[in-house]
């Protein structure tokens, strides 16, 4: 088969090449799968890099995230069949940027019918994410304002629609016209271009100078230190990544004078501290998606030659919503 594997660890476009490898063979607990599509997500630009917490021995295969088609189980896999539709996450060193990936079977899902391939494909890590931070985390509400940064990211884009969905005004963050375009589209409120305006200041004009109720940060950095200024009394600010460089440092002080939680948000953990709730999970997102209440924001459709680029891109910063791999393109 056709894999994009990393030899020697550097960005992108450098470090991903296009070789013949073997299909892999499912082990205990594993399915294989027929990649059928898979997005661009930041792990995998990290992983390119070297510097993200999953290191896999060298070479692999990146792409956290896919939907595809089971064309083998093994002997012990009772929850998945040949021939199933699935979605979630692969099983490194074996990932998704490949003509097939194996996958574990508990982080595999039922692929919704009411989204195609590239769709389904994007899912699981964003919403997921998305749905522990709003709702298992910070316990959002009909009525809240809830502010998103890098809200047409591939986590922020998500955090909006479940934002929406759950009845609260959403205030979304992002860099550029092009991008603030996508950000009313995906349903935000109020959406503010980083370049142009201070957040801090419209968000404190829209809540009467109250602040946000939820603010959602995979950035870090400078922007979680001005998002400590428009928090509002018992809001909580949800620290899901650190995508600006810098990991954020809390002043204590300020959080108890202003009365505020930091909550951390680490989805990856309750697929091995509780797994029933993931499932859980994944079922209300079906049910949300079957409504029309959240679509995956597909911003582009590439071919599986357009792999080392569409990841590149992303880990420059200049994507725009969910960049996807249709693996059966040419």
């Amino acid at each position: 088969m056709k894999a994009w594997r990393v030899t020697e660890l550097g960005e992108p476009r450098d470090a991903l090449d296009l070789d013949d490898v073997a299909i892999p063979s499912p082990g205990t607990g594993q399915i294989l799968v027929k990649v059928l599509a898979a997005p661009a997500n930041f792990p995998d630009v990290l992983m390119c890099r070297g510097i993200y917490q999953v290191k896999p021995d060298l070479p692999f295969t990146p792409g956290v995230e896919l939907c595809g088609e089971v064309v083998e189980v093994a002997s012990d896999v009772t929850t998945h069949a040949v021939g199933d539709r699935v979605v979630g996450n692969s099983a490194m060193p074996d990932g998704a940027f490949a003509e097939f990936a194996l996958m574990d079977d508990f982080a595999a899902f039922p692929a919704p019918a009411s989204l195609d391939d590239a769709e389904a494909s994007s899912l699981t890590i964003g919403y997921q994410t998305s749905w522990f931070a709003l709702h298992r985390r910070a316990d959002v509400r009909a009525g809240d304002v809830v502010l998103v940064h890098a809200a047409t990211g591939g986590v922020g884009s998500t955090a909006v629609e479940l934002a929406k969905a759950a009845g609260a005004t959403v205030i979304g963050v992002v860099g550029g016209p092009q991008k603030a375009k996508y950000c009313r589209e995906l349903g935000a409120d109020i959406v503010i271009d980083r370049h142009a305006e201070d957040f801090v200041a419209v968000v404190k004009e829209a809540t009467d100078g109250r602040g946000a109720d939820i603010i959602y940060d995979p950035v870090g950095g400078d922007t979680y230190d001005r998002s400590t200024k428009c928090i509002a009394f018992e809001g909580t600010l949800l620290v899901v990544g650190f995508a600006g460089g810098r990991i954020s440092q809390a002043s204590l002080n300020h959080a108890l004078l202003k009365n505020y939680s930091i909550v951390g948000v680490h989805w990856g953990l309750y697929k091995h501290k509780n797994l029933p709730l993931v499932r859980e999970c994944h079922a209300e997102l079906m049910r949300l998606a079957d409504a029309g209440a959240i679509r995956p924001l597909i911003s582009e459709r590439l071919g599986f030659e357009g792999v080392a680029d569409g990841v590149a891109r992303l880990g420059d910063g200049t994507t725009v919503g969910r960049v996807v791999f249709e693996i059966g393109r040419r």
